[in-house]
């Protein structure tokens, strides 16, 4: 077996005991998210399967770990899962790289609480009416949230999502603003309301998710902006999928395309293409086919909108749809090749975290969703190997939907034959240990 640098280096220094290894990633991933401002490092722990499985070089670690990982040995990830030929490479201290980052840190908090009293002397300063700039103070920051929202732990937005919602609403009931400022308004308080609806969802809430994306549809019948009311209807599907109420997201989903047929932007694929994954709950095969037919035919004709040029949570680009399409395939038991081939592109297309679609939470419902499939045609392996990825997530991305598509892996590893393998009991041990999300949220 090829003998990696990461393994040399950890003989070396003597943490070949998955304790004694762990404990020292755990200082280095404590360090690390200090001075770097990246509090979901902290709970960037492998499992001692996961160590043993780097250290004989059977697996690559994620992209936490990877960071981790690097600045303990002051190697690329490359060059650590290279062969160890030669004599040791020489690293320079975590110390000498400690300092700068440390001060690049402070620099930037007090950047960030500078900003954040300017906004708030520029908010205060237009007291008798409402100026441009506080408009665009609002639109930007709504334009930020839309693109940071699914590549980043809900704690570390949450904030500015709560305060940016309240100053919306706020301004719309103090009638500082001119008529022609009032639709912009209700379109920002529409996509805030939308953002904490998701929010509500993610954080396993759904009654206070359907009390935020209420109030998101009546203001965005206040706009007269069928985009936003189709959008908020898919939302209400979203969050009815995710809590089993499969009927009720076939319900929302179908709404929201039947009273907005004239949308062109990539909302009317997302409607269908939510149908197509609430038929399958109820297993209705051919609602499947015909909705999946349709978010096909759709995306023909799109042409991107005013909320796909918002981007982030706000479009529905096509490495999605694939992804929705694969799991409307898998959650009908279906696991042939074409089904395999679906999931596989899908895992694939959300495996580049720097491209501009990728949500971790798409990432990890995709290899759920391989997870399955390659369950289905008797891969323990592979079941286990996709899923991995998903399971080492710091529990601080763990959101309602992560959790539901993880808790499907397991009931499936419960039935059939597969049940009494030591893989799959091994699995199903380690997914009932694989809680949500538990955020430290400001009030």
């Amino acid at each position: 077996m090829r003998k990696t640098l990461f393994r040399l280096l950890v003989d070396e220094k003597e943490w070949k005991d998955p304790g004694a290894f762990i404990h020292q990633f755990s200082k280095a991933a404590e360090k690390l998210a200090e001075a770097e401002n990246a509090p979901a490092l902290r709970t960037c722990t492998p499992a001692a399967s996961t160590f043993e499985a780097w250290y004989y070089g059977q697996r690559t670690p994620n992209r936490d770990a990877r960071r981790v990982l690097v600045s303990m040995f002051g190697h690329s990830i490359e060059r650590l899962w290279g062969a160890a030929d030669g004599p040791l490479p020489s690293t320079s201290p975590a110390n000498d790289r400690a300092i700068p980052h440390a001060v690049l840190h402070e620099m930037r908090k007090g950047a960030e609480m500078a900003a954040r009293r300017a906004r708030e002397f520029a908010l205060g300063a237009e007291q008798g009416q409402l100026g441009d700039e506080t408009l665009g103070f609002l639109q930007d920051e709504v334009k930020r949230i839309a693109g940071i929202y699914q590549r980043v732990p809900l704690s570390s937005v949450f904030g500015d999502l709560v305060r940016a919602q309240e100053d919306v609403f706020r301004l719309i009931e103090g009638g500082r603003h001119r008529p022609t400022q009032l639709r912009q308004l209700q379109i920002m308080a529409t996509l805030l309301s939308w953002f904490m609806a998701k929010a509500g969802h993610d954080m396993d809430d759904p009654h206070t998710a359907m009390m935020q994306a209420r109030t998101a549809g009546v203001c965005a019948q206040q706009a007269e902006h069928p985009g936003l009311m189709a959008l908020v209807d898919g939302l209400k599907s979203l969050i009815t999928y995710w809590t089993g109420q499969a009927d009720d997201a076939l319900f929302y989903a179908r709404k929201g395309a039947a009273e907005h047929p004239e949308l062109r932007g990539s909302v009317s694929v997302w409607l269908p293409s939510l149908e197509a994954r609430a038929a399958a709950l109820l297993g209705n095969a051919e609602t499947v086919r015909s909705a999946n037919l349709r978010a096909a035919e759709s995306r023909e004709h799109v042409v991107p909108d005013d909320l796909d040029q918002l981007g982030g949570l706000l479009t529905f680009p096509e490495p999605k749809q694939l992804y929705y399409t694969a799991e409307s395939h898998v959650l009908l038991g279906q696991g042939d090749a074409e089904t395999a081939e679906q999931a596989q592109r899908a895992a694939a297309a959300f495996s580049d975290r720097s491209t501009e679609h990728w949500a971790f939470g798409d990432e990890a419902g995709a290899l759920c969703n391989l997870s399955l499939v390659r369950l289905y045609g008797g891969d323990l392996d592979g079941t286990a190997d996709a899923l991995r990825p998903v399971l080492d997530l710091p529990t601080d991305q763990r959101n309602r939907g992560i959790v539901v598509s993880a808790q499907r892996v397991r009931t499936a590893l419960a039935q059939g034959p597969v049940r009494t393998a030591a893989v799959a009991r091994e699995l199903r041990e380690e997914i009932g240990q694989f809680s949500p999300t538990r955020l430290a949220l400001p009030h």
